[in-house]
């Protein structure tokens, strides 16, 4: 029982790490109105392991306040992030879940960013336009690269992640 929390514990650990990492080395895309946060590829690992969820959870928490953004969105960016990460974990079994576990963080932030854009950094531009753009990068980011992501790690679905997700 103790190994399996500290499996869990050093899995998000490393998870939260390699997300904040991302945004660091990614910094001029990960941010603002337009943006591809190569990160959110990460939102797919709870179809691996639910240690995924605490750990996307946090690093986006990090990056955020890591990229000098204001506490709305270090607040309610990490929120969406979560809510994708809970949504894939929740879709993990379904039929179709290399597709369908992907939609939760796609529309999660991509209903979620724009409003804090909006409210918090007073962009002056439209909720659809800036729902269009940030809703690109999260197909980008999850569609594409957290696509290639599940099936580069479905080969090895027991032995990275220990037991997998239940």
């Amino acid at each position: 029982m103790r190994d399996k929390k500290v499996q869990m514990l050093t899995q998000a650990a490393l998870i939260a790490a390699i997300y904040v990492v991302l945004c660091v080395v990614f910094q001029p895309i990960s941010y603002g109105e337009i943006q591809v946060r190569i990160a959110e590829a990460l939102v797919v690992l709870p179809i691996f392991t639910p240690a995924a969820i605490p750990g996307i959870f946090v690093g986006c928490l990090l990056s955020n306040f890591i990229g000098g953004s204001i506490i709305i969105d270090v607040v309610c960016g990490s929120i969406a992030s979560l809510i994708g990460a809970v949504g894939t974990y929740l879709l993990r079994n379904s039929k179709h879940a290399k597709v369908v576990a992907l939609l939760p963080p796609i529309i999660s932030n991509t209903i979620i960013v724009p409003w804090v854009l909006k409210i918090g950094y007073g962009v002056n531009l439209p909720i659809p336009f800036m729902m269009l753009t940030v809703g690109i990068g999260e197909v980008i980011a999850v569609g594409l690269l957290g696509s290639v992501l599940i099936r580069a790690l479905d080969k090895y679905k027991g032995k990275i992640f220990g037991v997998p997700a239940e």
